[in-house]
């Protein structure tokens, strides 16, 4: 990632890319929150993946519309491709129509009205986009108008995002005949049956967000993929009014144009149809603004808030300094001599260890006594009785263990020097005299000193 754009949270992940919330600051200091979309790592190695999602880059700057989400920059970064675009808060639309599904609700027709109006707005614009350059149609088909697909800020505006999709003439690679992209249930009849398509696909699929929405079920959904298409092969749409009596017959008729199987049945563009839903809402003085649209996005996010898991939190912060370990592993292999090999038997510097020659003098000897040879090293490096030593003790005549070991207690990090620990055992060895006798000391103290 470039080093003018900082990663803060993940936002979301789908099937082909996730999306970072982030920070880009300029050389001023001026800083400003972005949505950084990045390819999956696991998607770098198919070609024709990356060069659709550059397809959606370089289509996307050619696109500045308020019903759309700009890109700002694009980039490439260890091998993985991204996005910058504008920041969003708020939610997109399915989780609006869910929240509202589980309250046991539907949104009013006048909302749901309004939403498509400000989406067709953005849709006519890219329809009929030009490149700035040489002046040629762009043709671009969004092809994948899906409720995560349109995005609903804090203040009720409403902005179409991924492009990915899209099928231009300025695609780097086109798209193989008879290949279905899009999602299933928001497909048109000719795409979904590998047919050449173009604005009326789009015009197709807001039709059937305003059908969903207005009865609060899914129009095509079979049980597998193949089952879905079919569905949106043959077009059948069932009344509205059926389900939701509150529609009008005007209303209905203007989703079903939107519906029609036969594109040349259908509206002409996506205009037509914002003029058409437009002309409904005025005709019945139907007010709702984006104020209106704000009040249900709050609700929502709300909702989403207190729905956030610590776990999750966690999970991701785990995620990530598990990425940030990896990228430092692999930053040290092989720039440093001592990790060359197995860098679990790589020898230690000498300075590592702690110099023990001067524990002696910290008690004023000047020639400690040598460990003794038949004395085994434990791991750590301090003196230990094996099993042998240990039997030599149990037998009579066996020298004692050092009285230090037995009374000196266990070192905490308010001792500064071993050297304090024999000091204590000396102190004791005192008190033993005064108690025991003095030869009994004198003997102990020859055996803590000099054993």
């Amino acid at each position: 990632m470039a080093d003018r754009y900082t990663i803060s949270e993940r936002l979301d992940q789908g099937g082909m890319a996730e999306v970072f919330l982030g920070v880009a600051e300029s050389l001023q200091g001026f800083k400003k929150n972005v949505a950084i979309k990045r390819i999956l790592p696991s998607l770098t190695r198919n070609d024709k993946f990356v060069a659709m999602f550059l397809d959606e880059a370089k289509l996307s700057l050619y696109l500045q519309h308020a019903n759309i989400v700009q890109v700002f920059d694009i980039g490439q970064s260890e091998s993985s491709y991204f996005l910058v675009m504008e920041y969003v808060p708020g939610c997109n639309l399915r989780h609006l129509l869910d929240r509202l599904q589980e309250r046991g609700q539907r949104i009013r027709a006048a909302e749901a009205i309004y939403l498509m109006l400000e989406a067709c707005k953005g849709l006519a614009y890219a329809h009929g986009c030009e490149n700035p350059e040489t002046g040629e149609p762009l043709h671009i088909v969004h092809r994948d108008v899906s409720p995560p697909n349109i995005l609903i800020s804090k203040n009720g505006e409403v902005k179409l995002v991924d492009f990915g999709l899209a099928k231009a003439n300025s695609q780097i690679e086109s798209t193989d005949p008879g290949i279905v992209k899009g999602k299933f249930s928001y497909l048109s009849p000719e795409a979904a049956s590998g047919l050449d398509i173009d604005s009326r696909a789009d015009v197709f699929a807001v039709g059937i967000l305003l059908w969903e929405m207005l009865t609060g079920r899914r129009l095509f959904l079979g049980e597998s993929d193949y089952q879905t298409v079919e569905l949106v092969r043959q077009a059948r749409i069932p009344s509205i009014a059926a389900i939701n009596p509150e529609i009008e017959p005007e209303l209905e008729q203007i989703i079903r144009k939107a519906l029609e199987r036969d594109p040349d049945r259908r509206y002409a563009s996506a205009a037509d149809l914002g003029d058409a839903l437009a002309q409904y809402l005025f005709s019945r003085q139907m007010k709702v603004t984006a104020r209106d649209i704000a009040s249900l996005v709050r609700d929502t996010q709300m909702e989403q808030a207190k729905r956030r898991s610590p776990v999750a939190q966690e999970s991701l912060i785990d995620a990530m300094i598990q990425d940030e370990m990896a990228k430092l592993t692999s930053l040290l292999q092989g720039d440093s001599p001592a990790l060359e090999g197995d860098a679990g038997a790589a020898s230690l510097a000498p300075n590592a260890f702690e110099d023990t020659s001067t524990w002696a003098a910290d008690l004023g000897f000047d020639d400690p006594a040598p460990p003794r040879a038949s004395e085994p090293v434990s791991p750590a490096g301090a003196a230990s009785p094996g099993p042998a030593a240990h039997a030599e003790a149990s037998q009579p005549g066996a020298e004692i263990e050092p009285l230090s070991q037995v009374l000196e207690p266990e070192r905490t990090g308010s001792y500064e020097s071993p050297g304090q620990g024999r000091v204590i055992a000396i102190l004791v060895l005192v008190a033993v005299a005064l108690a025991a006798g003095i030869g009994t000391a004198l003997f102990l103290f020859r055996e803590q000193i000099f054993g």
